[in-house]
């Protein structure tokens, strides 16, 4: 069984994870979404949200490319993570020149630590190329309009999350 890791924060998960994640789908029987726990980054929603959203989200590409996709949260070395799933690649998405230099130099130490393991570069499609998540919640905190950048669930939880407070009479 062919099982691939794509791992991320995922805060939130983005119509350009999802695009990665569909076409990660076709070269894998498994699909492991490994969600950073990461608590430095400061993440705008919980561990557990952030889980839902991508099984809620990815609940259709499964059926769709019958592939099974799982999320699965952790906290260690990425290449531990990929061992503790069994997977044989990890997925990286790609989306400008910037994103590759960082990329390399993971790839570089991660085959320092295991050679086995490989690491597949999918490039963003063009129309997604632009969406971070992290400019994704700075512009929808600021009351922007991110429907173009997030599935409607995603886009409803975002302004859920940015509402104004209630002011008392």
């Amino acid at each position: 069984m062919r099982i691939g890791l794509y791992p991320g924060t995922f805060d939130p998960i983005t119509l350009g994870h999802i695009d990665i994640i569909r076409r990660a789908a076709a070269l894998v029987d498994r699909l492991v979404i490994g969600v950073a726990i990461n608590g430095d980054k400061g993440p705008l929603f919980t561990l557990e949200q952030r889980v839902a959203m991508i099984e809620q989200e990815c609940r259709a590409l499964s059926e769709e490319t019958g592939t099974e996709i799982v999320a699965h949260p952790f906290e260690n070395l990425l290449i531990d993570c990929a061992h503790d799933v069994g997977a044989q690649i990890i997925v990286r998405g790609l989306r400008a020149v910037a994103d590759f230099e960082y990329e390399f130099q993971m790839v570089g130490m991660n085959r320092a630590l295991d050679q086995s393991v490989e690491t597949v570069f999918l490039m963003a499609e063009a129309r997604h190329q632009a969406i971070a998540s992290k400019l994704v919640k700075e512009i929808a905190r600021l009351g922007g309009d991110v429907s173009k950048f997030v599935t409607p669930p995603v886009y409803k939880a975002l302004q859920e999350r940015f509402a104004p407070d209630d002011q008392a009479p």
